[in-house]
């Protein structure tokens, strides 16, 4: 496997395509807009420098990786990777939007993934004709720094692809992990009800937002408490999460805090806005 194409140059996007890069990969990187892909090649680019400073990677390095990785504002660019990984925005409609298309435009040995942190991998595929193709790649930010990879299995995804990508993910430094598909997979399905019931902490008054960061991170050596961890992932993005829990498990332990609706309505997202649990000003 030589082309890889990543869709959405968005955190996660650039930096799979960082990693995919850095691993000697030629990477198409497309997304609906130039200005979105040159953000994000300044963004590579100082991430890289960053590991040239820390010893990760040489300093000649940099331009080298750079150089593997090209942009296109069309998905047609991406008709002769090997494999596609979709990071575009967390909706299932757009998602399905992709993945017919990429389903049309890609040879039928394809393998067809997505960045996806909640929705169905088999939802997903079943807008394809390659259902076997199709798998889930679940990236964590940093994507450079950050060693798992959830792989998730859809309904029909075969062994072929399974086994391919499990060693691609090991191949990029990773520690890939097989989880099947369910909602949130077992990364959000576990971090979101404790990110939540924080939230409700906050709420009801149990503690101040400090104190029950620090409960988590001095009483159960988290390397980041929870409200602070959902300003850096992004409210909204928690409140979606929580949402894709709730209706697809049926169950009210999954039910959204009002506090994160009313701070998401009030457009407090995190660190991404400057506000959130904390000030980020």
């Amino acid at each position: 496997m030589e082309h890889i194409g990543v869709i959405g140059g968005g955190t996660m996007g650039n930096g799979i395509a960082h990693v995919f890069a850095q691993f000697g990969y030629a990477v198409t990187l497309v997304d609906i807009k130039q200005e979105f892909l040159d953000r994000a090649l300044v963004t590579i680019k100082a991430n890289l420098e960053r590991q040239a400073k820390k010893g990760i990677i040489a300093v000649n390095e940099v331009a080298t990786i750079l150089g593997r990785i090209v942009t296109a504002t069309e998905l047609k660019a991406v008709a002769n990777g090997e494999l596609v990984v979709e990071a575009a925005t967390e909706e299932p409609a757009l998602k399905k939007k992709i993945f017919a298309e990429l389903d049309a435009l890609c040879p039928a040995e394809t393998i067809l993934a997505s960045n996806t942190s909640s929705i169905s991998i088999t939802e997903i595929a079943a807008v394809t004709k390659r259902p076997e193709k199709v798998i889930g790649m679940h990236f964590f930010n940093p994507v450079p720094l950050m060693a798992l990879v959830e792989v998730i299995r859809g309904l029909a995804t075969d062994d072929e692809t399974f086994n391919t990508v499990m060693k691609l993910s090991r191949a990029l430094g990773k520690k890939p992990v097989a989880v099947n598909d369910y909602p949130g997979f077992v990364s959000n399905r576990v971090l979101m009800p404790m990110i939540n019931e924080a939230i409700y902490c906050v709420m009801e008054g149990v503690a101040e937002k400090e104190a029950i960061d620090n409960v988590m991170k001095l009483g159960m050596n988290h390397p980041m408490g929870p409200l602070a961890l959902a300003d850096f992932i992004g409210l909204d993005v928690c409140l979606h999460i929580m949402e894709v829990l709730h209706r697809q498990l049926g169950d009210d332990k999954y039910r959204p805090c009002p506090l994160l609706r009313k701070m998401v309505a009030a457009g407090h997202l995190g660190k991404k806005t400057g506000e959130g649990f904390y000030s980020y000003a």
